[in-house]
This record gives C-alpha cells, sequence and structure tokens, in this order.
C-alpha cells in the first residue's frame, strides 16, 4: 500500500540528478516560510502577480500557510494547482507550482515558481522547471506550458528561453497596483521531445493520481 491511499498526490515525487520536488508536509511548509523570510528578491522590484511578499507579518505567513491549505481543499480535476516544494540535499529552498484548468480535455498547464535568495544564481531555478516540465509532458501527456514573467525579470525569462520557451504575445497585468508589461511564454511538446532529459525520473505517479490530475484513465 501507497503511504498516503486517501490523497495520493502525496506520494508523487519528479527526482533529477541535483534536487526533488513533491507536495510538502505541513512541518515543511513551515520551513518553507522561514526561506521566504530571509527573502526572495529584491525589496525594490515585485517579480510576482499577487505581491505576497509585500504583505506584514503575520499575516504573510498565515497566508501562505493557507495557499497550501486551499491547493488542497479547492483540488478538482477540472481546476487544480500543485505547489510543489523544491529539495536540495534534503532541504527545501523554494517552491515549482503546475496548475491547470480543464487539463483532461486542453492538455495545457502553466507554472509559477520562487526560490530563496540564498540559492539562485546555482542553476536550481532551470533545473526545478526542467522537473515540473517532465511531470507535465512525460507523467501527465501535457500538450503545452505556459509561463510569463514582467518585462525586467530577465533571470525568468532566460530559464524559460533556455528551455525552448518562445514569446507568445504580452498584456498589462497590475504591479504593485500598476499597469506593467507581462511578457507570456509557451514551450510546446515537440520542442520539449526534442531536447527532453533521461536522468529525470518519476514515482509514484498512480492512476489515482492521474485520474486527480483529470487524465483520462482505463481501468
Amino acid at each position: 500500500m501507497v503511504p498516503h491511499p486517501y490523497w495520493p498526490l502525496f506520494d508523487v515525487r519528479v527526482r533529477t540528478p541535483r534536487l526533488e520536488i513533491r507536495l510538502p508536509t505541513d512541518d515543511e511548509q513551515n520551513e518553507l516560510v522561514a526561506v521566504s523570510d530571509r527573502g526572495i528578491h529584491d525589496p525594490a522590484a515585485m517579480p510576482f502577480t499577487t505581491p505576497w511578499t509585500d504583505r506584514p507579518l503575520p499575516d504573510r505567513h498565515r497566508e501562505t500557510l493557507q495557499y497550501w491549505w486551499g491547493a488542497r481543499a479547492s483540488w478538482s480535476p477540472h481546476d487544480w494547482r500543485f505547489p510543489a516544494a523544491v529539495f536540495v540535499d534534503g532541504r527545501p529552498v523554494g517552491v515549482q507550482e503546475l496548475m491547470a484548468t480543464e487539463f483532461g480535455p486542453l492538455r495545457s498547464v502553466k507554472t509559477g515558481s520562487w526560490l530563496g535568495r540564498e540559492y539562485q544564481g546555482q542553476g536550481i531555478g532551470k533545473e526545478m522547471r526542467s522537473a515540473i516540465l517532465h511531470l507535465a509532458f512525460d507523467g501527465l501527456g501535457a500538450r503545452e506550458a505556459l509561463s510569463g514573467a514582467f518585462f525586467d525579470n530577465e533571470p525568468s525569462m532566460a530559464t524559460s528561453r533556455s528551455l525552448g520557451y518562445v514569446f507568445n504575445g504580452e498584456e498589462l497585468l497590475l504591479r504593485r497596483g500598476k499597469p506593467d508589461r507581462m511578457i507570456n511564454l509557451r514551450l510546446d511538446r515537440d520542442t520539449w521531445s526534442a531536447t527532453r532529459r533521461d536522468d529525470i525520473v518519476i514515482e509514484d505517479l498512480s492512476e489515482d493520481c492521474l485520474e486527480m490530475f483529470g487524465v483520462p484513465v482505463v481501468r
């Protein structure tokens, strides 16, 4: 029997030579809050459309935990968020999220992430994106992966370009209450397949998990 028969998503693991991604436990969520407290980005900049890192304490701590709990509570095969923690040498260092609406018929996913500043500049950002893309394309059978970054977030866009994403238009979104340019990016299945890695492993993605992600399963 798998360790989590009633919520099998807790058993899903994606491993690369450098890191592991999986859903965090409540205690590991607390560790991730501590990582975010030590800083994610320059306070003068804001990479997120929802400026959660600006929130005062203790509100930010409580709302961060509520976000993870909310992902579990609201999960549906038609609309889901998989906010995986990123572990390097057994320590949580950030979050790599995969999300989709009506994934079954559309096979389209979006990604979002953050990484503690102390772990940036070491190639971890690209590695964790590679891991979640492997789950999306190889594990779930996605057709496309979408991402985006504000026009001045060059590190994020450089990571996307290095993995084969291409420009997919732009739009105006609010950043700290003011309109700013969001650059949209897209990676299709054929492009991912051309450079897919053979050193990334998905563990315990069971039929029950696939059904929760909205992937049709013939039993």
